[in-house]
């Protein structure tokens, strides 16, 4: 296996909040009807996770389960590991229908954090950041760009496409520039 790069170097920016661009992290895309008794267990296999609920994501340290949409989920875990989870995950789904693949060269992830996280994000996306929990995904758009984006430890994580990692995160950039800040 090839020593994994992130898309734009581990670039970081700081403003009147810190940007910063994580990884390469190992993600895998599962596509699977939910009632599918052995998900679960392929989930839990692959990273240790229950099937996480609609609009969430299930972390259990460097690796987690977000819901994408109703047959959909992103395994996140150690780049290294995706060869190992992928063995997991057929074996525990047998012959049950199912689509798995390793999509971690295809992303690019980053970590908006500060106090004011959620106001470089609230100019680009149409979310409520003030009711969105901890856990709680959303696949929506930043600016022109599809992400999935979620709360955790005092910022977010964002998930965008690799192609448009350099858009993203001069958009990202922008926003958090000092004196840029909401009311």
């Amino acid at each position: 296996m090839r020593d994994p790069v992130a898309p734009l170097g581990n670039a970081s920016f700081d403003g009147f909040c810190k940007v910063r661009e994580i990884g390469p992290l190992g993600m895998i895309s599962l596509r699977a009807k939910p009632e599918v008794k052995s998900l679960a267990k392929a989930i839990k296999a692959a990273v240790g996770t229950k099937v996480p609920a609609q609009r969430k994501i299930e972390m259990a340290g460097d690796r987690g389960c977000g819901w994408m949409s109703p047959d959909e989920y992103l395994l996140i875990l150690p780049y290294a590991e995706t060869g190992a989870a992928m063995a997991a995950i057929a074996e525990a789904m047998g012959a049950d229908h199912h689509l798995a693949a390793v999509v971690s060269d295809a992303r690019a992830v980053f970590r908006v954090e500060g106090e004011k996280a959620d106001q470089v994000l609230a100019k680009l996306s149409p979310v409520d950041f003030a009711t969105l929990e901890p856990n709680e995904l959303r696949r929506t758009r930043a600016a022109q760009v599809a992400a999935a984006m979620w709360k955790v430890d005092g910022g977010y994580t964002v998930v965008c496409f690799r192609s448009v990692a350099a858009y993203m995160m001069g958009l990202l950039t922008h926003s958090a520039m000092k004196g840029s800040e909401l009311a």
